[in-house]
Parts: C-alpha cells; sequence; structure tokens
C-alpha cells in the first residue's frame, strides 16, 4: 500500500513517499502552502497511486496540542475529502529535529549545502522521517477526539 505523508506548516508543506509495498519512505517535494494546496496533492496522490494518507500532528513535548495541531487537523480533512482516501494522524515530534540533524552530518561530512538548501529540504525530509517510524511501526495512529483541548 502506498502511503504519502503530509508536514503541513504555515508556509511551506512537505510530502513524503511509501513505496509501492508500504515499507520505505523517501521525500517526494515540498509546495508552498496556498489556498489550492489540497488540490494539488491530491493530482500527487492520483499520480503517483496513493492508497493512504498519514498527516503529523505537531505537539508539545508534554503531548498537548496547540493551534498548529488544529490547523494540521482541518488541512488533513480538507485532504481527505478532496482525495476520498483514508487519513491517519501521527504525532510528528521531533521529527524536523531529526531531519536537521540528518542535513547537518551531511553538511559535516563535505555535502555542499546552502541554507536555502537545507530550508527546501527540511520539510519532506520530516515527512520522510515521521513516515518511516509509522510504517516501521513506531508511531501508531491519533485519535484526534483523545487529545486534550486546547
Amino acid at each position: 500500500m502506498r502511503h504519502l505523508a503530509i508536514d503541513f506548516g504555515t508556509k511551506r508543506i512537505g510530502l513524503a513517499l511509501s513505496d509501492a509495498g508500504g515499507t520505505l519512505s523517501q521525500p517526494h517535494d515540498v509546495l508552498p502552502n496556498t489556498a489550492d494546496a489540497h488540490l494539488k496533492i491530491a493530482k500527487i496522490c492520483t499520480d503517483e497511486g496513493v492508497e493512504k494518507l498519514v498527516v503529523g500532528l505537531p505537539l508539545h513535548m508534554d503531548g498537548a496540542p496547540s493551534w498548529m495541531t488544529r490547523a494540521s487537523l482541518d488541512f488533513g480533512a480538507k485532504l481527505a475529502a478532496a482525495t476520498r482516501l483514508p487519513l491517519i494522524f501521527i504525532d510528528e515530534r521531533l521529527s524536523s529535529f531529526a531531519a536537521e540533524q540528518g542535513l547537518t552530518d551531511r553538511k559535516r561530512s563535505g555535502e555542499h549545502l546552502t541554507r536555502q538548501d537545507k530550508k527546501s529540504r527540511l520539510d519532506a525530509l520530516s515527512a520522510a522521517h515521521f513516515l518511516r517510524d509509522y510504517l516501521e511501526g513506531r508511531l501508531h495512529p491519533i485519535d484526534p477526539d483523545s487529545l486534550p483541548k486546547t
């Protein structure tokens, strides 16, 4: 089963795809967060044969939701309506940190990465990171109704 992970942000939306077997993840693209972003992602789902959406929820370190959690939930619902695909939410805490550490390690090993390169790749790498953790069973779906109210 092919999955698409979405790292929703106020400026950019990072995307990562799994392989057809649903075992590997790789960064796919970073889109600007525009009013029609959900339609662009729906087209990617059709073009790539995506069967399930995985949306990261940015939670505080104590597990409490934030205003950005609500924005991610709303975007996920909009995307699910546009694609008619099953949707799950997962905890994305520390995925951006892990992706940034990976880029820093690559730079230290000699790869030339500008600040703009890092910015443009970070969101898709973050999505790939939490998608991999989900596919490997380290992250489990979150029921949005079980989150504390903000």
